[in-house]
């Protein structure tokens, strides 16, 4: 055992992580014998209802059919306001037909000079017309926070109610959270200064949502 195991180890122990199976159950016991607190009622139509939030609060929001049509739209979105055409994109977006949508994308991890970034998203929320982004190496935070705009494809099905539906889906899927759960509910702002709302203060000040009908 190397000095960094046995440090780790002792951690683990101080802290009582040694039995995270145990603490898991217990955990999920718990929650399973504690019903959800009061919710809205919200209808089945569940993409209507996130497309009217998100545009509440200052996102733009279009519809296309297919995932493979995405990259014609995020041409058509950058040419109406002269954003060029390159842009950076996560690892699982990557592999779309940008070149032959006019468009120079690379899939890595954003930094401060990258104007444009192009993301998917593990869920979307109608309540609150929220996107939930997980950090990994398919999908670097870094894409949704440092470019001025953001872009992010965002499928139908993986639309759900509640912020409490988010979660459920996230246990059920990938069983404990990752190193970030990014929640984001369109461009970045502040209201700091006399109340007044700026958009793009601490992230992007563009966010476009391109909502994908069909997972084929």
């Amino acid at each position: 055992m190397s000095s960094r195991d046995d440090i780790l180890k002792r951690v683990r122990a101080g802290v009582g992580k040694d039995d995270f199976a145990r603490r898991k159950a217990v955990a999920e016991a718990y929650m399973a014998a504690h019903p959800r607190g009061p919710q809205p009622t919200l209808s089945n139509e569940l993409a209507t209802r996130f497309q009217a939030k998100a545009e509440y609060l200052s996102s733009t929001v279009e519809q296309i059919e297919t995932m493979s049509d995405a990259p014609a739209a995020v041409a058509r979105h950058l040419a109406s306001l002269s954003l060029g055409v390159q842009a950076v994109a996560t690892p699982d977006v990557a592999g779309l037909a940008w070149v032959a949508a006019g468009l120079d994308v690379s899939g890595r991890v954003a930094v401060d000079a990258d104007k444009v970034g192009i993301s998917g998203c593990f869920c979307a929320i109608a309540e609150t017309g929220t996107l939930l982004l997980l950090s990994g190496p398919a999908s670097p935070a870094t894409v949704s926070l440092l470019p001025e705009t953001h872009i992010a494809l965002v499928p139908v099905s993986r639309i759900v109610a509640t912020m409490e539906d988010a979660f459920a889906l996230l246990r059920a899927e990938r069983g404990s959270l990752p190193r970030a759960a990014n929640f984001i509910s369109g461009p970045s702002r502040t209201g700091d200064i006399e109340q007044t709302i700026v958009l793009g203060a601490h992230g992007p000040c563009r966010v476009h949502l391109i909502m994908v009908k069909k997972d084929v």
